[in-house]
């Protein structure tokens, strides 16, 4: 008999789904309204990460400050892994908005969905997240149906 690992059993695994889902859902959302932004309202790509930037700051604040007790140990700890992330995550939205402003956005939400493939074998060789051969395979075959789309 073939056990079903931990993370597929019970009402974890129809919630997952529906979390992914909505996730789907809402990067599909902010992927069509950047498309608008810089093509159709003309907001230059960096004036939209700034703005984006700004919003986001602005909500995250509160959190962080009701908190500032954990965000000091995670900063002691992990200071050069968010630096990474506060200096590449804005230059690769630039990037991204950049590309939008002159490619069809079903180019650019296909290809900007790699990052999948890229999560996942951090997640599994960093994280050692478990169940590494069946992510990667999964992550893989959507990174395959996007490569089929850009060249169909």
């Amino acid at each position: 008999m073939t056990r079903e690992p931990e993370s597929i059993r019970g009402a974890g695994f129809g919630r997952a789904v529906v979390y992914g889902l909505l996730t789907g859902g809402f990067i599909a959302t902010y992927t069509l309204w950047d498309k608008h932004a810089v093509s159709a309202l003309l907001i230059p790509p960096l004036l939209q990460s700034w703005a984006t930037i700004l919003v986001t700051t602005a909500l995250l604040t509160p959190l962080a400050v009701r908190n500032r007790g954990k965000v000091r140990a995670i900063w002691r700890v992990h200071r050069i892994e968010a630096l990474g992330v506060a200096v590449l995550s804005p230059l690769l939205y630039i990037l991204v908005l950049m590309a939008l402003v002159f490619s069809p956005v079903s180019y650019v939400a296909r290809a900007r969905e790699i990052s999948i493939l890229i999560g996942t074998a951090m997640g599994a060789r960093l994280l050692a997240e478990g169940d590494t051969r069946r992510r990667l395979v999964a992550a893989s075959a959507m990174v395959a149906g996007v490569a089929a789309l850009a060249l169909g």
